[in-house]
């Protein structure tokens, strides 16, 4: 398989100092449905998650419920497994940066950069938020009630100690150019600017190690200091791979073609990683896409609030599908989106249950009723409003192509369009609901039997369109409706499309594909 059919992707890998909450789920949501779109295409992908296991705040958090580090994050990387096996991603692989590779992995390229000159060794003094993981400049610090606080809210204090540095400072005008060289390399627009103006702004050396905590990987040939918690968790995207062993199996599939991460951490990928595998003479990741925050019915996220969003909650209540649907259906991913209850309902009620529900248990009860429960031969002659419908939904264009619907949709998802996508493959299911009502199928078995045949085979044919195309976002919903339809393993690809199923096929009695919430606006 050439490299233009392999695709990487990743989440970032998450931090455990706390259980797993929407917006983990948000993040990983969005890989997995692009790794199942990938799939569903012809590429071979490798889908990576994991859990970030270093630093103080972690070593912090496992001393505040008297455990040691290990096994505290045994415990939560365990929760952040089960989340992911919860919500049915896809992922090939799930890292944990206390895995003996990924130190090896580490150790490997700090002596890359180190023997190339770009790490020495220094003292740091400056403002630190154990919280973020982070230094900031004086002009980033806020004051209030005589705390000061970073950019991202998170008390900050002061640090001086020992520090290996790496020469970011160094990297400045070859970062610019590179982000002038890969105009798409960070997403959205507003993150890509804010990044380039950070640069802009002026890069000091970055301190990579400390000497005040010690959980984390230790640097080759002095272990009295650990590595800077972002050099050690950026690197899991290439251990994953094999690295440094550059013949592993799976270092085909380096670089990256995106890296997913919160808008909190753009800066880390976006100036960080390139830099340091430039530095190491690494090809760079293609794409590193930044999505925004949610916030709860108006109100900002946080545990002293109490308002924080458990997903396996909303799983439990609302069902799977429903849930990953509404998360990338009701915010543009990229902006920050607010999590209204009453919406998901609306969403779940209006365009699941009612107009794709509903639409594929009459056009499947009709055809158990009036033809046997078999499926219609495909139709040898059509009414021009058949045509007309089949190329709103994805059976035609001028030039012929039965899949122009999923072209499209492959275009949005390359640009993580994904609120997008959804809202043109449910404007074709509102069509075929228009075309349902409109030729009364349900009448035409006393009137036009042979005209009812057609319709009913045309509406399966729209159906099975958009059952595979929605098959990504909602996995297990869309496979039983793919059961109901009759479309064997083998013919639910999207290249399948081009060839219709053959009639005579058993089809199931349908039953329910979503349960409407009652008594709720």
């Amino acid at each position: 398989m050439t490299s233009e059919r392999r695709f990487y992707l990743t989440t970032p890998i998450y931090y455990v100092n706390d259980k797993p909450h929407i917006g983990h789920a948000y993040t990983s949501l969005a890989a997995d449905v692009l790794a199942r779109w990938k799939r569903m295409t012809g590429h071979e992908v490798f889908f990576l998650t994991g859990t970030d296991e270093h630093g103080q705040k972690v070593e912090k958090a496992a001393e505040a419920r008297g455990m040691d580090p290990q096994s505290f994050t045994d415990t939560v990387s365990h929760a952040f497994r089960d989340l992911a096996a919860r919500m049915n991603y896809s992922n090939d692989a799930f890292i944990r940066t206390t895995e003996e590779r990924h130190k090896a992995a580490c150790a490997a390229l700090w002596k890359t950069l180190e023997e190339k000159g770009e790490i020495y060794l220094g003292h740091y003094e400056g403002w630190y938020a154990v919280r973020d993981e982070a230094f900031y400049g004086p002009d980033e610090i806020t004051e209030k009630d005589g705390q000061k606080f970073a950019p991202t809210g998170a008390p900050v204090e002061w640090v001086r100690e020992p520090s290996y540095f790496f020469r970011l400072s160094n990297w400045q005008d070859r970062l610019l150019t590179f982000y002038e060289e890969n105009p798409d390399f960070i997403a959205p627009v507003s993150r890509r600017n804010e990044v380039i103006s950070f640069v802009r702004s002026g890069l000091s050396d970055l301190s990579i190690s400390r000497t005040s905590f010690k959980w984390g990987v230790k640097v080759p040939g002095d272990e009295a200091h650990v590595m800077y918690v972002w050099l050690d968790a950026l690197t899991n995207y290439i251990t994953a791979l094999g690295y440094p062993d550059e013949k592993a199996e799976s270092w085909k599939f380096w670089p990256a073609d995106i890296h997913f991460v919160g808008k909190d951490i753009v800066r880390f990928h976006a100036i960080f990683w390139p830099a340091f595998l430039m530095a190491a003479g690494l090809p760079t990741p293609k794409r590193v896409f930044a999505h925004g925050w949610w916030t709860n019915e108006g109100q900002k996220i946080s545990k002293s609030l109490g308002n924080v969003i458990d997903p396996l909650a909303l799983v439990e209540e609302f069902g799977l599908d429903a849930v990953r649907y509404f998360l990338l259906r009701e915010v543009p991913f990229g902006q920050d989106g607010d999590f209204q209850r009453k919406a998901l309902i609306g969403r779940l009620n209006g365009e699941l249950a009612d107009a794709l529900g509903n639409l594929a248990n009459r056009t499947l009860s009709l055809i158990q009723r009036n033809c046997g429960g078999l499926l219609p031969e495909p139709a040898a002659a059509q009414a021009e409003a058949d045509r007309g419908f089949l190329a709103a939904t994805g059976h035609g264009d001028a030039e012929g192509s039965p899949a122009w619907l999923a072209a499209k949709v492959d275009a949005l998802l390359n640009e993580q369009k994904f609120d997008a996508a959804l809202s043109l493959l449910f404007a074709s299911i509102r069509e075929a609901n228009g075309y349902i009502t409109r030729e009364q199928p349900w009448a035409l078995k006393k009137t036009d039997p042979e005209r009812m045949v057609v319709v009913l085979r045309t509406l399966h044919d729209a159906l099975r369109v958009f059952a595979t195309l929605l098959w990504p976002f909602m996995p297990e919903t869309m496979a039983k409706l793919l059961d109901q339809l009759g479309v064997p393993a083998e013919a639910r690809g999207v290249d399948a499309l081009a060839t219709p199923l053959p009639g005579g096929i058993a089809l199931p009695a349908p039953s329910p594909l979503f349960q409407k919430i009652q008594g709720e606006a």
